[in-house]
């Protein structure tokens, strides 16, 4: 909560009810709030928090031990964990006596396997017997707290959530399979008091080291949930595969066999979460919720993730089971969970809510809670596209198929293509409009690339016949007139293409209600400022590029404030030849000498991360004008120093010199560096360098690597 700035921030409790949601999982966590004993609680942050929530009409479902073991005096094998948190449980319920859903500890089970079994987190054991005490003294723990709060709160309620996975494999690992899908139910089998001699698991536990009146406790003392909570994630359904050598060593553990998930590695995609909650329903007959819904991935592909899941609830609850909810997890998003939070790399995945504004800022799935919560039929294009987990390109191993999965292959492909409204992008032929359609391929993001002769922007009844024809959503306006020193010759087809174009597409979209998406650029700027400029700074071009760019946005916002103006500045990339870094790398590498000026900075922009941040903001209806780059600001012969110095390459050859040197045709701002106030979404530079490197060296070995469907292995029983 310091991390993502929630714990100062208030208001953002108001945003959240404004999504329309009923309950929300709330910490109140014990090593915050009462480290060194309940005695000394300081309980001004929940006193604040948790009214404010009532009187919003939002039900806080308050954790106290969320992926941790309290505060430093215990740990989740220490016997005294489960009474000490059961005393701090008691306390919460004595000071907000009116709560009615708690969580006492999250994620049991998967807890006590990366503390207890994997040694991922505190106090790192990796064995079955660390494993189990982990597991049973948080189980405890939620059976005393619950009996505490219940003795003030009567109608007090457990909703215990735990990861729902599932586990196949090939017929070598079977048994391995079976152990695992039996020793997912383990924390709900426990509260429910189902694991007794007769449990499947009974000769693993006491094998492991553990007494039997230590589980047999349990049988005496059940607490089944009031709610049972679904975590469910695109890791949470794994493959077993004997056959390590097919896979990237990272899958494969210390048995030699590969663990991966499903998705990256099964032929045909298993059906999600949907059967998974009919089995807990079989199993147990308790009402549930999915809990935890959330991916890590584009933001198309985090609607599609949250769609599906809802569309699964809904699904069992019309067969019968008693679905209460599904959650959005989590709405201020996260920080370094691609290494489950055991490095501060500063890795941000974003929820409803983008916090690298200078307020949370609403993203699509945003809007899509809010039609879901009210009953509307969800409005955004992109969900027509299926999510990267049932794509045919998500393997990364040659997939696993039995016979009827191979022949369902051609279906899915089909399925994948279906028609649906496109993107269409101006500038077939540009650096801009080519990385806009790979990127959209890759997202599976459907979009026509449209010549001059198929939709020339400058002309009206050109823009109206594509919009009539192809019916997109959005229009990305890639083209335009580039040649920023050819343009002082040639003012009359810059202004056409770059000022006058932009305007009849913003006119057309207005009319048809289609998103469009233009670009300016750091030229609209003077360089007087003398420090990044950002986007409500006053405009004042020196040559005519800059001019047509001014002159377009000015125009464009006026007859249609909805469109996303992005400004941007000194491209580079790994999929053309003619870019800066690119011919820089050249020449240098090859010992030829390569002049570049040292009194222009600019602010360098890796495409990809450019075409990646437009496609997420256009998803998202931000509209106005936007300033992205890869956030620093540099000389031209600054840029081509740092790219070598990541290369290993030699710069002794770089001819760095002043700008009045090179004998630029149009005037350049010495300082045009951008800045913004709306948001820093982009990453930095060095990181952006690093992968373009790397993509250079993919782009050369390119075609080396694929793996097609013929290749699969058959097995039966998946």
């Amino acid at each position: 909560m310091d991390q993502n700035g929630h714990k100062t921030r208030i208001s953002d409790l108001d945003r959240f009810a404004a999504l329309g949601i009923k309950a929300i999982r709330y910490p109140v966590l014990w090593e915050l709030t009462a480290p060194d004993g309940v005695d000394k609680a300081d309980w001004s942050w929940a006193d604040e928090r948790l009214p404010a929530l009532r009187d919003l009409g939002v039900a806080p479902i308050v954790g106290l031990v969320h992926h941790g073991s309290g505060p430093r005096h215990t740990s989740l094998v220490d016997p005294e964990f489960a009474p000490q948190l059961a005393e701090y449980a008691g306390a919460v319920a004595q000071r907000f006596p009116w709560v009615e859903y708690y969580t006492p500890v999250n994620e049991p089970c998967t807890t006590a396997r990366f503390a207890g079994l994997y040694g991922v987190w505190y106090p790192h054991g990796k064995s079955d017997l660390v494993f189990l005490q982990a597991l049973i003294n948080q189980c405890k723990g939620v059976v005393l707290s619950m009996r505490a709060i219940r003795a003030v709160n009567p109608n007090a309620k457990l909703v215990q959530t735990d990861d729902l996975g599932k586990t196949y494999s090939t017929p070598e690992l079977s048994d391995w399979a079976d152990f695992y899908n039996e020793r997912r139910w383990l924390a709900w089998d426990l509260l429910c008091g189902r694991v007794d001699e007769d449990h499947t698991l009974w000769p693993y536990i006491l094998k492991s080291g553990i007494a039997a009146e230590d589980v047999l406790w349990f049988r005496d003392n059940p607490c089944p949930p009031d709610i049972v909570g679904l975590n469910y994630y695109i890791t949470s359904e794994r493959w077993l595969d004997h056959r390590g050598e097919r896979y990237p060593a990272r899958y494969v553990g210390e048995h030699g066999f590969a663990d991966i998930e499903t998705a990256r590695a099964l032929a045909t995609p298993t059906p999600g979460i949907g059967p998974l909650m009919e089995e807990v329903w079989e199993r147990y007959g308790l009402p549930m919720a999915v809990t935890e819904a959330h991916i890590d991935a584009n933001r198309e592909d985090q609607l599609r993730w949250l769609y599906e899941v809802w569309n699964a609830a809904h699904d069992v609850q019309k067969k019968g089971g008693d679905v209460r909810a599904v959650t959005v997890w989590s709405l201020l998003g996260s920080y370094d969970w691609n290494c489950l939070v055991t490095e501060c790399r500063g890795y941000y995945e974003n929820g409803a809510y983008d916090l690298r504004s200078p307020q949370p800022r609403p993203t699509a799935l945003a809007r899509l809670m809010q039609e879901l919560s009210t009953g509307r039929t969800p409005s955004n294009p992109v969900l027509q596209g299926l999510g990267w987990w049932r794509r045919p390109g998500r393997f990364l191993c040659p997939p696993v198929a039995t016979s009827a999965t191979v022949a369902a292959l051609p279906a899915e492909r089909h399925t994948a293509q279906r028609p649906v409204q496109p993107i269409l992008i101006s500038g077939a032929t540009g650096t801009l409009g080519s990385a806009f359609a790979r990127i959209c391929e890759e997202r599976n993001l459907a979009f026509r690339v449209l010549t001059r002769q198929e939709m020339d922007i400058a002309d009206p009844a050109s823009v109206e016949a594509a919009i009539e024809r192809y019916k997109p959503w959005a229009i990305v306006n890639a083209g335009g007139y580039v040649r920023v020193h050819d343009a002082e010759q040639d003012s009359t087809g810059c202004m056409r293409a770059n000022a006058h174009g932009p305007v009849v597409l913003a006119i057309a979209c207005a009319r048809h209600q289609v998103h469009l998406l233009t670009f300016s650029s750091d030229l609209v700027f003077d360089g007087g400022k003398g420090g990044p400029y950002v986007e409500s700074d006053p405009v004042a071009p020196l040559n005519v590029y800059g001019q047509s760019k001014a002159e377009a946005e000015r125009r464009v916002l006026a007859v249609n404030p909805d469109v996303l103006m992005v400004r941007t500045s000194a491209f580079f990339g790994p999929w053309d030849q003619h870019n800066f870094v690119t011919l820089a790398l050249q020449a240098l590498s090859a010992g030829r000498p390569f002049a570049a000026a040292d009194d222009l900075v600019v602010s360098p922009t890796y495409v990809p991360d450019l075409v990646q941040t437009c496609l997420d903001l256009l998803i998202d209806r931000e509209s106005g004008i936007w300033h992205l780059s890869n956030g620093e600001a540099l000389s031209w012969a600054e840029l081509a120093r740092r790219v070598c110095a990541l290369a290993g390459v030699d710069s002794a050859g770089l001819d760095a010199r002043p700008s009045a040197a090179l004998d630029y045709p149009a005037a350049q701002p010495r300082f045009s560096a951008l800045a913004s106030e709306r948001g820093n979404l982009m990453p930095t530079l060095d990181d952006a360098l690093q992968r373009y490197l790397q993509a250079v060296a993919e782009v050369r070995a390119e075609g080396d690597t694929h793996v097609g469907a013929a290749q699969a292995a058959h097995y039966g029983g998946v």
